[in-house]
């Protein structure tokens, strides 16, 4: 689906018993992306899950993986991911040691090289990475947990991001991660946000996954200029 927005939804508020059938829902629904978070409890406290669940997802949807690797030295971790299935991975400034090397390497293996960047890393961060990247993630939450509240500095971060990429005129996507539901979604896009990424504004509501991800996709494309 082509959207001026996309939708990129979250399974780390999903039901795991259930991953399989909600993940076809979040498809019939319309999102873009399936958002997965990978912890590995040094980076952030909690582990979550590895490729074998990306690998295994494969055959329950077409979407694209947008894998988040929120993990120390990412660089050992990236190629079992593209070989499970990634389309874009996103590793975190604080984490790579050699952040070009890797995007470039990223580039490579035929994935959509990402930046992350948690809420007190400065935009400044990632200038001198552009060059490199496809996407830069702002994270609206400190990464780790789902369910938590939007930071609102991180509109202020989007805003200086979408300032510094019409200067460098280099065509990245800018995403926001955390805290996204049908208000935050509109400020979101309001300050540059292209890709929002949502977990419990999909999976927490009486409503069913696909009502909710139709009420985000209309929230977040009423505020496209």
């Amino acid at each position: 689906m082509s959207c001026a927005v996309q939708i990129s939804v979250s399974i780390l508020a999903a039901d795991f018993a259930r991953l399989g059938d909600q993940v076809a829902a979040a498809e019939r629904g319309g999102a873009d992306l399936i958002h997965i978070d990978v912890m590995d409890g040094r980076f952030v406290p909690p582990i979550t899950m590895g490729p074998l669940v990306v690998e295994s997802l494969r055959r329950v949807t077409r979407l694209p993986f947008d894998v988040h690797l929120m993990v120390v030295e990412p660089e050992r971790q990236v190629d079992a991911f593209i070989d499970a299935g990634a389309a874009r991975i996103a590793v975190h400034v604080e984490a790579a040691a050699h952040l070009h090397r890797l995007l470039a390497h990223l580039r490579a293996r035929g994935v959509a090289p990402v930046v992350a960047l948690n809420p007190a890393t400065p935009p400044e961060a990632v200038r001198w990475a552009l060059a490199e990247a496809d996407g830069i993630l702002v994270m609206s939450v400190n990464p780790g947990y789902a369910g938590q509240r939007f930071i609102p500095q991180s509109l202020d971060k989007l805003r200086i991001l979408r300032a510094t990429l019409q200067e460098t005129g280099r065509p990245i996507t800018l995403a926001v991660d955390g805290g996204i539901d049908e208000t935050t979604a509109g400020l979101a896009v309001s300050a540059g946000a292209r890709i929002l990424v949502a977990a419990n504004a999909i999976f927490g509501g009486a409503e069913g996954i696909e009502a909710a991800i139709s009420r985000l996709r209309q929230a977040a494309e009423a505020a496209v200029p």
